[in-house]
């Protein structure tokens, strides 16, 4: 495996996991990533770079970040965001890994980008739940902005600096274990 491959891989999960923050962020950062070359993608996924592609995934980006100012919708788009991220996920880490099977890139794709998406969109809309219910949705805009800053700057670190990211990754993961430890009823 080479350099390069492992480095694609590392920028694959690290976008994953910003897409488990917020779906359209990273494929928004990705698109633009491609359209000024500072990433090469997959040649089935070129298309991801056009203007078109641009354009369309920042409206896109844009609509999402508003929505989940709005109170009960972000609720909503919590309910719809884990398979949706999952399915981000999986196309973020495919478009990204390079040098590889096929087998052992959609196998990739899926449990690290696919799981890693959905178990930090699931963590995500559990918080946002837990502050609907406590606040009555007042805290929910803290909740969503910062979930939204997490996923531009995992997106940026895992363009520009595709190792720190994927530490980032794993402390999130860490954090998510542990979170769920303390929550999860104790067994007798």
């Amino acid at each position: 495996m080479t350099t390069e491959t492992i480095i694609s891989i590392f920028l694959g999960i690290g976008l994953s996991a910003s897409v488990g923050f917020r779906v359209f962020v990273p494929l928004f950062a990705l698109s633009l990533a491609s359209y000024f070359n500072v990433w090469e993608l997959n040649e089935s996924w070129m298309w991801i770079g056009s203007l078109t592609a641009v354009v369309t995934l920042g409206v896109a980006t844009l609509v999402e970040i508003f929505a989940y100012y709005i109170p009960y919708i972000d609720n909503v788009l919590d309910a719809i965001a884990i398979p949706l991220a999952a399915i981000a996920g999986t196309a973020v880490m495919v478009s990204t890994v390079a040098d590889l099977s096929p087998v052992i890139t959609w196998a990739l794709a899926i449990i690290a980008g696919g799981g890693t998406a959905a178990a930090v969109a699931g963590s995500s809309g559990t918080i946002r739940l837990a502050s609907t219910s406590t606040t009555g949705g007042i805290a929910n805009p803290l909740v969503s902005t910062i979930e939204t800053g997490t996923s531009v700057v995992m997106s940026a670190f895992s363009i520009f600096i595709p190792v720190i990211a994927f530490i980032f990754v794993i402390i999130i993961l860490y954090v998510i274990f542990r979170l769920y430890k303390k929550i999860r009823p104790s067994q007798p």
